[in-house]
């Protein structure tokens, strides 16, 4: 069994798997970086975010009431589990409770990307009671393969090149071995497409609860969290019990900040939101709809001084920022169990020994301290004072205790009890810096740095500088008690002569003239591989898209085309959900022309299926109805049964980072743009 500073060098010395990372980070980071240059004012964004998440987490019991009496209203049914045992039962009973009849197999749960499900260890439990639970998340797909956890929130099979997922298909799909993307992609979505239309339960898990309305939002880019919230009779949403905005204005600032940290995407291809449990269809019943709603911890977190920690909305910026995870990954991150934790990096070093106790104390250990990860954090936790708390042995009022010091090793333990004391009395800490910097000339006479070796407990070796032979304090004007420098001159604050300090000519950047609504949509949808034709006659040029790829029969919402020029033209059309259509049309209820997205609502004619069953989807909409921003179209589904704002044909780059077009959703989105 391995230790967590052996499991870290184990990653190190990986040399394919420091290959798999650097590709991850690198693509990550210049993302982001991108996607935030379209929002200047993201650090006043982040600011209100960060003040969102810490009134619900201050009011968490006045927001979860109205939450669920609102889920309720809508027809939802709400469980409540105060931990992972109690959830993992909850699952279990709803499974037994519509398991299917047939003696040929056992009962299927086509599962979404769910953080929470691996925090409670859900589909180890489900496979003891004989429950097939299939991962639909490419990412986490290819681990649960390889029976591994995922190494990364947003981006699970980080850790694997695509040699290592080339030889897991050829063995376990039995496919001839390829190194092709999209071709592993493909394999993928034809094994994957079979498991949503024969499910019994579609689990996912929720990024977001919005207490005005009830909604859930799931976030994905392939379209799966759509195929198990959509398609299987029964939905289960598993929902940590702090993941809540009070109303959706206050979503819509969210979601302006999620995708852009996470993905380096302005929106997820993606983003549903569910009120009310969908009707019957051809393909099921009518749809039954469940949302577990866990603690594990999260009371007992909140009541401690690492309480902020909550505020997290699982985006992943901070695990490709940190210094640390870039070159361990999250395998590496073990509690003294040799147990994977189930969320690695700085965020993860607070939150798994929030939830789980002493055993991943030593994760906070794996930290430079550097504050990159407070940087990037889209709601502004301050993780590095956070990881410092945790070191320090977190605990208020007796509910969160964590052993002081723990995770370093006996000797570092005693290092730092003497530096404490030392540190603590100036002048002996004057003392020991002349000490300090004849002892590491005497170590290094000839070199500017020195090494501290492995013995010590800090890592396998590390270089520092060496220390100045004149400490600052004995550069300074001994003098100095109410003063600072200021351009090299000592300046007295407490008298009344204040300082004239140069005002810093800061460049007024010369922003973009905005283009027309129509222009910018096109632009922004065009670039995610989108195509937007304006026309006066969208029947006809839909009819004329169909005949160019030798289609004759479609998946039509009402009311959208003029279905007396389509049976002239021999379209045939239905109503129905049919995965065999290589086409479906729908009406756009919005466009946004910041993101290049639609909305698409549930209505008559099962748009919802309509726009994610065929490989081509076909969006009928008027150039009227292209608003600004996502803020701007939130009060459109509030009264909806379920909607989607899509952003591009579906889409994922799970393996090696490289995008490949087309996963479980369309392959193609065709936008009629309609002058009325």
């Amino acid at each position: 069994m391995l230790t967590f500073r052996q499991r870290i060098q184990e990653s190190i010395n990986n040399e394919i798997l420091q290959k798999a990372l650097d590709a991850n980070t690198e693509r990550r980071l210049k993302g982001r970086a991108l996607a935030l240059e379209s929002l200047p004012d993201w650090r006043e964004r982040r600011q209100r975010a960060h003040t969102i998440r810490a009134d619900v987490v201050e009011h968490l019991d006045d927001y979860l009431a109205q939450f669920i009496a609102k889920n309720e209203e809508n027809g939802v049914i709400i469980h409540r589990a105060k931990d992972a045992a109690e959830a993992i039962r909850t699952v279990i009973n709803i499974a037994k409770q519509n398991s299917t009849k047939s003696v040929i197999r056992n009962t299927l749960i086509a599962k979404s990307k769910s953080m929470v499900s691996e925090e409670i260890e859900l589909n180890h439990a489900l496979e003891k009671e004989n429950i097939d639970v299939i991962e639909t998340d490419l990412g986490e797909y290819i681990v649960q393969l390889r029976h591994e956890r995922p190494s990364h929130i947003i981006t699970p099979a980080a850790h694997l090149t695509r040699a290592q997922v080339a030889q897991l298909f050829h063995e376990k799909l039995g496919i001839p071995y390829t190194e092709d993307i999209p071709t592993l992609t493909a394999t993928a979505r034809k094994v994957l497409r079979k498991v949503f239309l024969t499910a019994d339960i579609g689990l996912s898990g929720v990024n977001f609860g919005v207490a005005e309305t009830g909604a859930v939002c799931i976030l994905t880019n392939e379209g799966n969290g759509r195929m198990v919230t959509t398609v299987p009779p029964v939905h289960i949403a598993l929902m940590g019990m702090e993941r809540l905005v009070p109303n959706l204005d206050d979503l819509a600032l969210m979601l302006s900040l999620l995708p852009r940290s996470a993905t380096g995407q302005k929106l997820t291809v993606y983003t549903q939101l569910l009120h009310k449990p969908l009707p019957s269809t051809t393909l099921r019943t009518s749809q039954q709809r469940h949302l577990i709603i866990l603690d594990n911890g999260r009371s007992r977190l909140r009541d401690s001084s690492l309480k902020e920690s909550l505020y997290c909305i699982r985006c992943g910026a901070c695990l490709n920022a940190c210094p640390v995870f870039r070159e361990l990954s999250g395998h590496a991150y073990i509690g003294k169990d040799n147990s994977i934790a189930p969320y690695p990096g700085p965020i993860g070093s607070v939150i798994s020994p929030g939830f789980f106790g002493d055993n991943y104390v030593q994760l906070a250990q794996a930290s430079s301290l550097c504050g990159a990860c407070k940087e990037v954090c889209p709601v502004d936790i301050d993780l590095p004072k956070l990881l410092t708390r945790v070191r320090a042995g977190a605990a208020s009022n007796n509910q969160l205790s964590i052993n002081n010091g723990a995770g370093l090793s006996s000797l570092s333990k005693i290092f730092m009890r003497i530096y404490s004391r030392i540190a603590t009395h100036p002048r002996l800490f004057a003392v020991s810096q002349k000490f300090a910097a004849l002892g590491t000339y005497l170590i290094s006479p000839t070199s500017e740095m020195f090494r501290i070796p492995a013995f010590t407990g800090w890592g396998y070796s590390k270089d520092f500088p060496r220390f100045a032979a004149k400490p600052f304090r004995s550069r300074v004007n001994s003098k100095l008690v109410d003063g600072r420098l200021v351009d090299g001159k000592l300046v007295n604050w407490s008298t009344d002569q204040t300082p004239n300090l140069p005002i810093p000519n800061v460049p007024i950047p010369n922003l973009p003239i905005p283009n027309s609504p129509l222009q910018q949509f096109t632009q922004e949808l065009t670039a995610l591989s989108g195509y937007v034709v304006s026309t006066n006659n969208p029947t006809q040029a839909v009819i004329e898209l169909l005949k160019s790829r030798g289609l004759n029969t479609i998946h039509l919402e009402p009311n959208t085309l003029d279905e007396s020029l389509l049976q002239k033209a021999d379209i045939v059309f239905t109503r129905d959900p049919d995965p065999a259509l290589k086409a479906g049309v729908t009406k756009a209820i919005c466009g946004l022309a910041d993101t290049g997205s639609v909305l698409i609502v549930n209505g008559n004619g099962n748009p919802l299926h309509a726009s994610l069953l065929p490989e081509i989807h076909i969006a009928i909409l008027a150039k009227s109805k292209i608003l600004p921003s996502l803020s701007d179209a939130m009060y459109l589904i509030k009264d909806t049964r379920a909607a989607v704002f899509i952003t591009g044909p579906s889409r994922t780059a799970d393996i090696e980072m490289t995008l490949t077009i087309g996963v479980h959703g369309p392959k193609e989105i065709h936008v009629f743009v309609v002058d009325e």
